[in-house]
């Protein structure tokens, strides 16, 4: 018995150890918790920070480390994997209107969640990068409508015709993203590309051409089979609408000393494609370039009426031209 109680007296420092380990053990990681989960000091509240589409964690970690959203990179990296996957951070503009943790800011960027009132816009086919800013400067805050026109200049044509839901703080680095990343998708499920002796810049080109002179597929592929014929047998494509991109003249008023600017976009005065699109074609117009009709005509244009009327002959197209214009 006496045996029995001494063994008993020995065993309870051991747990009281134990447990007085457990709770140092329990401290000590609850400390380390919210040391790693403590944002800096200047973190940057009701700033917004924006992540492009397609862009790697690693780089989306440096530019919140560098903009002192997280202080650790390491936790933020983990956070993002464990929940969903390098890939799986959503582009944007989210706005930090309070402050929060690596691991917080983590489960935003994989949810998406902006923190922002989210606005319909809808960018119609057609529409060439000045169209595009005035709408955006008229739906959104503070939109800097030189900064995009800026940044969207050398995406003229690649900034896919679509209905996006955006921010209504968006900034034009994101916009210009989130359309040139929905071209490329929406790219890849044009057959016929890869194959074409076209390259994808001419084609698009044609395409804004096209997009801007008829509005239905059979009138599409008719002037895309005559347009192509005019730069096979060496005859200026000799189209109105690529004076929007000079002067911003329509076709109906344009005089005869317009049509002797001397500007690379003045097909009358230079044979050949413009240097770049005019304007951000739909699926439609890119197929109509890439599969045109072929036909006898070599001359078209829209009435006044808004049918399209072909001739074969420039004389039957000058008749056309009294009768409907």
């Amino acid at each position: 018995m006496f045996n029995e109680i001494i063994s008993n007296i020995k065993k309870i420092p051991k747990r009281e150890k134990y447990i007085t380990y457990f709770f140092v053990f329990l401290i000590f990681a609850f400390s380390l918790y919210t040391f790693l989960h403590t944002p800096p000091k200047d973190f940057p509240i009701n700033q917004i920070i924006s992540v492009s589409d397609g862009e790697s964690l690693q780089n989306i970690t440096n530019n919140l480390y560098d903009a002192k959203v997280i202080r650790f990179p390491l936790i933020f990296r983990t956070s993002v994997i464990m929940m969903g996957g390098e890939r799986k951070v959503i582009a944007g503009d989210y706005l930090l209107d309070k402050i929060e943790g690596p691991i917080d800011i983590a489960y935003r960027l994989v949810r998406g969640q902006f923190h922002q009132n989210v606005i319909k816009v809808t960018i119609p086919e057609g529409w060439d990068i000045l169209d595009i800013a005035d709408l955006l400067t008229k739906s959104l805050k503070s939109f800097d409508r030189e900064d995009f026109l800026r940044l969207a200049k050398d995406k003229e044509g690649y900034l896919f015709p679509d209905t996006y839901f955006v921010a209504d703080t968006a900034r034009p680095k994101s916009i210009i993203d989130l359309m040139y990343g929905t071209f490329n998708d929406k790219i890849k499920e044009v057959g016929g590309i890869a194959t074409s002796t076209y390259t994808l810049k001419e084609i698009i080109t044609m395409a804004s051409i096209i997009e801007r002179e008829a509005s239905t597929s059979e009138s599409r592929r008719i002037i895309s089979g005559i347009l192509w014929k005019r730069i096979q047998v060496g005859m200026p494509l000799q189209v109105d609408v690529t004076f929007s991109y000079i002067n911003g003249k329509t076709t109906f008023q344009l005089s005869l000393d317009d049509l002797k600017i001397d500007s690379p976009y003045n097909t009358y005065k230079y044979k050949g494609l413009p240097p770049g699109p005019i304007s951000n074609p739909g699926i439609d117009s890119i197929n109509a370039a890439l599969y045109p009709t072929t036909t006898k005509y070599l001359y078209f244009l829209t009435g006044h009426d808004g049918e399209m009327y072909y001739a074969r002959t420039f004389e039957n197209h000058k008749r056309n031209k009294a009768r409907y214009l």
